[in-house]
């Protein structure tokens, strides 16, 4: 079972955005992927479940950042959905997750 929906996606964006969810109007900070330049931002870690909706626009803006230039961590764990690590806490790829997540925060 995934924990977020796509249907629960729309209804995030209409909650948070409004009649402006899918526009050309919608704030950059609350749809950084929509940035055309990323250069200057600043390292960035991110990780995602690889059965996670957002996979893909995760890995895409990764890749995007990479590109930009900026120092980019990312990690995907295989067989996990969406909030994993809350689901699953003592799962060893949840303490992985929250291992790294801590390690980074630590060296900020």
């Amino acid at each position: 079972m995934l924990t977020w929906t796509y249907e629960d996606n729309v209804t995030g964006w209409g909650a948070l955005l409004g009649d402006a969810a899918g526009g050309d109007d919608v704030p950059v900070y609350a749809a950084p992927a929509r940035v055309a330049d990323l250069a200057g931002l600043p390292p960035t870690y991110m990780d995602t479940g690889d059965l996670d909706i957002f996979r893909e626009e995760d890995v895409t803006y990764a890749r995007r950042l990479s590109a930009a230039g900026v120092p980019t961590e990312l990690h995907v764990h295989p067989g996990c959905p969406h909030a994993f690590e809350a689901l699953a806490p003592a799962a060893d790829v949840s303490k992985r997750a929250i291992a790294d997540r801590v390690r980074r925060l630590r060296s900020l």
